[in-house]
């Protein structure tokens, strides 16, 4: 006979695929029995149909291509006899799914089946639809799927409410012809048609609240009794396991019961007494008393209250971590978190038994763990709890520190009773994995320490001692590096001892040597180098003695392949060299850092605002489109969170570092000229009180006179200088400052030419056009006036109408109050708004500049926004 023949059996094909050893001669093999499988069904053989079909079956299961046999699977199930159907049925199931349209033709054949008076033949039907059963198959079939449910045989009726969950999935509108039948099958004695008849109930309450309430008033006494009888039951050898009688009836039982109890307080109330038993009774030494004892403490943690129920079930959870299996625990651990939201006391009291799992081996109990000793702290219990995952921290893997570091921080800033236990746990957890630590965390310790300033000594010296044991941990270093910057004085001289501190003598080489030890570390990367440089800057007005040292320090720097610190050791050097006058006045504390502005920054809570020209601000509201990013984004030059400058220059810095700068003075009317923002920007560089500099040039440009990269949060000044902080007249035209070279003088070449500049079409939108006319001033080619005209287009009036600007940083830009705050519709007015640019960069960089409008029409907040780009080339 040939091998390949349709009369070929099914283990001499699988024979021959498994004598293949390559996969190539494999697929010939599989071709040339496709090959015959299809003759064969061309020919319509049906002494080998079910034999092809097998074959079909496996070729299938080795994921090859099938689909041409799907019509045999038909033709088998309208055969007469059982060993064709029963392949039939079985190719249906493997070859088609509910997608297959060809799944329409067998409607009609299984609607016969179902009504077959051979049980087996019903049974197949039966399987078959509730594997691959369609919606439309559903609708067809309903009556005789549920007409079943009372049939004699017990199997067939478990077949028939398996396949009634199907069909109450496809179709939920077909679940009230099935709650009657589906009750009827909770009295039943036998447990396979028991299980299947409370999942079907189960699966009614999820599609249908009438019957969640019928099951309520009409069942639940009769599960609670029949898991009572179950609880109670003597030894059964055809239902036991380990011990137990027929678990799965056990957890199905309490699935529904869950179901039933969850909102409902009678039902609940019902099922008390039941649910105590099997906590009590179930053995918790055999896995299938423990999946017993999880399903009831699930239901009584759904259930509606009962305090005395929910300490028993937290209880067994409480065992549950004691078990020496990962799997109960991890579950145990899972629970625990959903409970403590409603028993957290009750989860207090196994605090210990959670910790150890925290030190556990397994990295997932370790996590689940962690997580949950998080959700556990609270003001009573955070000083304990956090000096165990501190003691934990010195032995913790490496690749465990990141999470656990960050949680003890999160834990420690969240419930700190006061500062100096904050610092002292911050500084432990800097010693022993700072460099797991996020950059915001050491963010947050620095303005905690600048707030505490009865403890800037306690802390300076705190730090010395930690550095000088831990100074590979990058996180330490950064902060000892600025505290001893800022109040290295206090450490030399012991200024600010506290009762609980031990002597400690430091003198100023030695805190030289901590800033020297930083800088001319190996592995210290940019930022801890450039606030080292900071350091030195101030310790050498701080501690006089060691200015040569210092400047020694610093000028070997100057030929640094790294940009910034050979920038910062020009600068400092010339400072140190040649500005002796000025030095002290440069190198003040830094200013009070606003705690309650940087955590609520931090944690998001501060709504965004936005400063507009006439002094006023407007909230944003939340879910603005990405096009509606900050106007101080302009070329992408800053992140999205970065809030919008105003035209004073406080405001921004304000946002972007969270400083108070309260004590700067307010605009209080748009006809009122502000300070300079030059006295801000010097206290922010910890310049202190200077003589008043009416210039508009930003006293940020100490250390740059080009764009450099901010080194971190506290030291990232240099890239303000775009800003327009002054509103004077005078002040356009009064001489720059260089603080590193004397007095610029001023610029002198006026536009002899008498240019003219043509105006321009800045911003037009459907309902919007914004033109721009240009004039200089004699003797300041840099500065250019612009008048802004806005016209609107519609048909509408716009209210609270506010113009906003950006420009990059080599620009400063300064905004008249606009002459209105109404714009009539149709184009039958305008407003008006003049704008002052002063270029640094003149002749070499070209105008650009952001725009945002914000207006009101009919009550609805509209926000429109633009870049302009096409400005005169001469301007």
């Amino acid at each position: 006979m040939n091998p390949f023949s349709s009369g070929t059996r099914l283990r001499d094909m699988i024979r021959a695929i498994r004598a293949c050893k390559t996969a190539a001669e494999e697929r010939a093999v599989i071709r040339k029995e496709c090959a015959a499988i299809r003759a064969a069904i061309d020919e319509n053989d049906h002494d080998y149909r079910h034999r092809n079909l097998a074959k079909l079956m496996f070729i299938h299961m080795l994921g090859y291509p099938t689909h041409f046999g799907q019509m045999e699977c038909l033709k088998l199930i309208a055969s007469a006899g059982f060993p064709e159907k029963r392949i039939g049925y079985l190719g249906l199931m493997l070859l088609l799914d509910e997608r297959q349209e060809v799944l329409m033709l067998v409607t009609n054949s299984l609607k016969q089946d179902l009504n077959h008076s051979n049980q087996y033949i019903v049974g197949l039907a039966l399987c078959a639809l509730g594997n691959i059963c369609s919606a439309e198959m559903a609708r067809d079939l309903a009556p005789e799927v549920e007409r079943l449910l009372q049939f004699r045989d017990p199997n067939i009726r478990k077949k028939a409410a398996l396949c009634s969950i199907r069909i109450i999935r496809k179709v939920p509108d077909l679940a009230e012809n099935f709650v009657n039948p589906a009750a009827s099958l909770l009295k039943e004695k036998h447990h396979g048609v028991m299980i299947t008849g409370i999942q079907l109930c189960t699966e009614l309450c999820k599609h249908s609240p009438e019957a969640l309430e019928y099951f309520r008033k009409k069942s639940t006494e009769a599960i609670v009794k029949t898991l009572k009888d179950l609880v109670n039951s003597p030894y059964a050898p055809e239902y036991d396991i380990a011990g137990i009688t027929d678990p799965f009836l056990h957890i199905r039982m309490l699935k529904f019961l869950r179901v039933l109890g969850q909102g409902d307080v009678d039902a609940s109330d019902c099922m008390n007494d039941i649910l105590a038993q099997v906590a009590t009774k179930t053995e918790s030494n055999k896995n299938a008393g423990n999946a017993i004892l999880y399903e009831c403490v699930e239901t009584i943690m759904s259930i509606e209250d009962s305090g005395g129920l929910r300490v028993l079930a937290i209880n067994i959870l409480g065992r549950f971590l004691s078990n020496r299996d990962n799997n109960i625990r991890y579950v145990a651990l899972n629970m625990l978190m959903k409970a403590i939201t409603v028993d957290g006391q009750a989860v207090q009291r196994h605090r210990t038994t959670i910790l150890e799992c925290v030190k556990d081996s397994d990295a997932s109990i370790r996590k689940r763990a962690l997580e949950l000793v998080y959700l556990l702290v609270n003001e009573s219990n955070v000083k304990p709890l956090t000096k165990e995952l501190i003691e934990y921290l010195e032995v913790a893997d490496q690749e465990f520190k990141g999470d656990l570091t960050a949680k003890i921080c999160s834990i420690v800033a969240k419930y700190s009773p006061e500062k100096i236990w904050y610092i002292d746990q911050m500084l432990k957890v800097l010693s022993e994995a700072g460099n797991f630590v996020k950059d915001e965390v050491w963010h947050a310790l620095i303005v905690v320490i600048s707030n505490a300033s009865d403890l800037h000594g306690y802390t300076v010296r705190a730090l010395y001692r930690a550095f000088q044991i831990s100074s590979e941990q990058e996180s330490l270093v950064r902060v000892a590096v600025w505290c001893i910057g800022e109040y290295g004085d206090m450490l030399v001289n012991n200024i600010g001892m506290l009762d609980i501190e031990d002597p400690i003598v430091v003198t100023e080489s030695d805190a030289v040597d901590v800033a020297e030890t930083a800088i001319k570390r190996h592995d210290s990367d940019l930022t801890t180098k450039s606030m080292a440089m900071i350091a030195l800057l101030k310790l050498s007005s701080r501690l006089p003695s060691c200015s040569e040292r210092i400047n020694h320090l610093i000028v070997q720097y100057k030929g640094s392949l790294v940009l910034e610190l050979q920038q910062r050791s020009i600068e400092f050097n010339s400072i140190i060299a040649s500005h002796q006058n000025m030095r002290s006045v440069l190198v003040e504390r830094m200013p009070v850092l606003d705690e309650a502005t940087f955590i609520g920054k931090r944690a998001g809570t501060i709504p965004a605002s936005v400063s507009t020209s006439n002094g006023t601000a407007i909230n944003l509201p939340n879910g603005v489109s990405k096009s509606a990013a900050p106007l101080v984004d302009l070329l992408d030059l800053s992140s999205d969170d970065v809030p919008v400058p105003s035209s004073s220059g406080s405001d921004f810095i304000q946002d972007l570092l969270g400083l108070d700068l309260s004590a700067a003075p307010e605009q209080s009317g748009s006809n009122q000229a502000p300070k300079s923002g030059t006295d801000v920007l010097l206290d922010l560089l910890s310049i202190g009180t200077t003589p008043p500099i009416h210039s508009t040039a930003s006293a940020t440009d100490i250390f740059s006179n080009q764009e450099k990269s901010p080194i971190s949060q506290l030291d990232g000044l240099s890239s303000l200088s775009s800003l327009s902080t002054s509103k004077s007249p005078a002040a356009v035209s009064a001489p720059t400052i260089d603080l590193l070279g004397g007095l610029a003088p001023n610029v002198a070449s006026a536009d002899e030419n008498g240019s003219v500049y043509p105006s321009i079409v800045a911003y037009e939108s459907g309902s919007l056009r914004i033109t721009f006319d240009f004039s200089k001033t004699a003797g300041s080619p840099q500065t250019t006036l612009i008048l802004a005209t806005f016209k609107n287009l519609s048909p509408n009036i716009y209210s609270n109408f506010i113009f906003q600007a950006a420009v990059p940083k080599f620009l400063q830009l300064h905004l008249d109050p606009a002459s209105g705050g109404t714009l009539p519709g149709s184009g039958n007015g305008s407003i008006t708004q003049k704008l002052r640019v002063t270029n640094s960069q003149h002749g070499k960089k070209h105008l650009v500049m952001r725009l945002r409008i914000a207006y009101k029409v009919d009550d609805k907040d509209i926000l429109e926004e633009g870049q302009v780009s096409n400005f005169p080339r001469n301007l």
